[in-house]
C-alpha cells in the first residue's frame, strides 16, 4: 500500500532538531516503521499538484491541521484505491467527512494530542490582548519607550468576564487555568456539562446569544462543522460588547474574515488573537496580517514538540492497527463504516 503523508516543509529546522516530527523531512518518525511493514511512505509538502498526482495509487493519506491536505470530494472521487484518512493532529474538517462516508474511508485522528497545547496557547494570546503586550513589545524593538498610549489600551484580566464557545477538551482546559485569575467564566457547548463539572471549573452555561454580548473575552473552541461555519458572522461580531478581546484557536472559517477586520478597524472590538486562517497557509495579503489591534500566530498553537511526539506516536498507532486489519482505537475515529462516528462532528451531519 502507498501513504501519502502532506506535511510542512522544516528546512533546517528539521536537521537541526529530530524532535520535529510533524515536517516532511522527519515523516512524523515513520518511514522505518511503514517500510518495515512493506509498504511504501511518500512524504511532500505540496497538497496541491503533486498530492493529485498521488490520488490514484494512495491508500493512507496522513495530514495536519497546521498544513492541510483539502481532501474534497472531487479528490476523494478521484482517489479508488483510498482507505484512511488520518489527521496527524486534531480537528478533521480539512476532509470531506459526508464523502469520505458515502465511500466508507475510515477517518481518524489524534484526539487529545493538541489539547494542553493549544489550552496554554489560549491563555498566552488572552493575557497578550488585555495587556496589550504586542505593542508594547514592538515599542522596545523600535527603540521607544512610549508608556502613556501603551498603557492606555493595557487591562487587568482579573474580574472580567470571560466566554468559552465549545467546551470540549481543550475549552475545559482552557477554563481551568484561567480560573485562577479570578474572572467570572460563562461557557457555551451543544451537550452541557454536570452541575459537579461547571463548579469544579468555575464557568456557568449561558445560550450563545445570551454569551456573546456579556462578555469582555470570548476564546472560540469549538471544531469547524457546518453548523459552526461563520457562527461569528457580521452580526454575532456586532453584538459582542464594544471593546472586548476575540480569541480563535480553532478554525479561520468560525469568524467572518472580513467583518472581523471591519470591527476592528472602527474600534468596536478591542482586539483579536488567532492561530487558525483560511484558507491555510494564509497568503501574504490575507487581511488579517494587517488589521489592527491583532496578535495572530500561523497555526503553531497545537504542534508544539511534545504535541509532536504525541500526534506522530497515535499515527503509528492508527497505522499498526491499519495495516494488522484490527480496529483502529475507538476515541480516534470520526468516520467509520459508512456513518460519521464522533459526536464533534456526528450533530452536524445528521
Amino acid at each position: 500500500m502507498k501513504v501519502v503523508a502532506v506535511l510542512y516543509p522544516g528546512g533546517a529546522a528539521a536537521r537541526e532538531v529530530p524532535e520535529l516530527l510533524g515536517c516532511a523531512e522527519n515523516a512524523l518518525g515513520l518511514r522505518e516503521f511503514v517500510e518495515a511493514r512493506g509498504h511504501e511512505l511518500v512524504a511532500i509538502t505540496d497538497p496541491g499538484p503533486e498530492l493529485d498526482r498521488h490520488l490514484p495509487t494512495a491508500s493512507v493519506i496522513i495530514a495536519t491541521p497546521f498544513w492541510p491536505a483539502y481532501m474534497t470530494r472531487e479528490r476523494i472521487e478521484r482517489s479508488p484505491e483510498l482507505r484512511l484518512l488520518l489527521t496527524a493532529g486534531v480537528g478533521s474538517d480539512h476532509f470531506d467527512l459526508a464523502a469520505a462516508a458515502e465511500r466508507k474511508i475510515t477517518v481518524a485522528e489524534i484526539t487529545g494530542s493538541n489539547v494542553v497545547s493549544v489550552a496554554e496557547h489560549v491563555v498566552m494570546q488572552v493575557l497578550a490582548l488585555v495587556r496589550n503586550f504586542i505593542p508594547s513589545y514592538l515599542d522596545v524593538v523600535q527603540g521607544g519607550w512610549n508608556i502613556g498610549p501603551l498603557a492606555a489600551r493595557s487591562h487587568d484580566l482579573e474580574d472580567k468576564t470571560v466566554g468559552i464557545v465549545g467546551m470540549g477538551r481543550i475549552g475545559q482546559r482552557v477554563a481551568a487555568r484561567l480560573k485562577p485569575f479570578d474572572v467570572r467564566m460563562y461557557y457555551y457547548d451543544n451537550h452541557r456539562l454536570t452541575a459537579a463539572e461547571e463548579s469544579v471549573l468555575g464557568a456557568r452555561y449561558l445560550p450563545l446569544d445570551t454569551l456573546v454580548p456579556r462578555c469582555d473575552v470570548i476564546s472560540i473552541n469549538a471544531p469547524l462543522t457546518p453548523a459552526t461555519d461563520r457562527l461569528f458572522s457580521r452580526e454575532r461580531l456586532r453584538r459582542m460588547k464594544k471593546g472586548a478581546y476575540l480569541v480563535n484557536t480553532a478554525r479561520g472559517r468560525i469568524v467572518d474574515t472580513e467583518a472581523l477586520v471591519e470591527v476592528l478597524r472602527d474600534g468596536h472590538l478591542a482586539g483579536y488573537a488567532g492561530d487558525v486562517w483560511y484558507p491555510q497557509p494564509a497568503a501574504k495579503d490575507h487581511p488579517w496580517r494587517t488589521m489592527p489591534h491583532h496578535a495572530m500566530t500561523p497555526h503553531v498553537s497545537g504542534t508544539t514538540l511534545e504535541a509532536q511526539r504525541r500526534y506522530a506516536d497515535g499515527v503509528r498507532e492508527c497505522l499498526a492497527a491499519f495495516f494488522d486489519g484490527r480496529p483502529i482505537e475507538r476515541e480516534y475515529l470520526i468516520a467509520e463504516g459508512g456513518k460519521i462516528t464522533s459526536p464533534s462532528y456526528s450533530y452536524a451531519y445528521q
